[in-house]
């Protein structure tokens, strides 16, 4: 945990964009069984879904469910659509509004 992290989350504030983002990261290593120096090389236009092999309709559900545990966040059937899934950016963007979202 970085230091903004441990910071903010005693302020109780949520956890800074560089936290999500590297537990997103993890996420997607350990959920889809990739290596985490390949995953790190991800910027926000590195395809997801229809991209990458592991990424397919099953892993998307095992993805939501560690995010929801590992964000601390609440993802309704409503709010997954192909966008969001599309690249990293657009699953960062996602993740990070639903921790701000609370």
């Amino acid at each position: 945990m970085t230091g903004t992290t441990e910071t903010n989350e005693k302020k109780g504030l949520p956890p800074s964009r560089q936290a999500i983002d590297d537990k997103l990261r993890a996420i997607i290593a350990d959920v889809l069984g990739l290596d985490r120096d390949h995953v790190e090389t991800f910027d926000g236009d590195t395809g997801l879904f229809g991209h990458l092999p592991e990424l397919d309709s099953m892993a998307v559900a095992g993805l939501l469910t560690e995010m929801e545990d590992r964000l601390d966040i609440i993802i309704d059937d409503e709010d997954v659509d192909g966008e969001m899934l599309e690249t990293y950016g657009g699953l960062l963007a996602f993740a990070e509004m639903k921790v701000i979202e609370g």
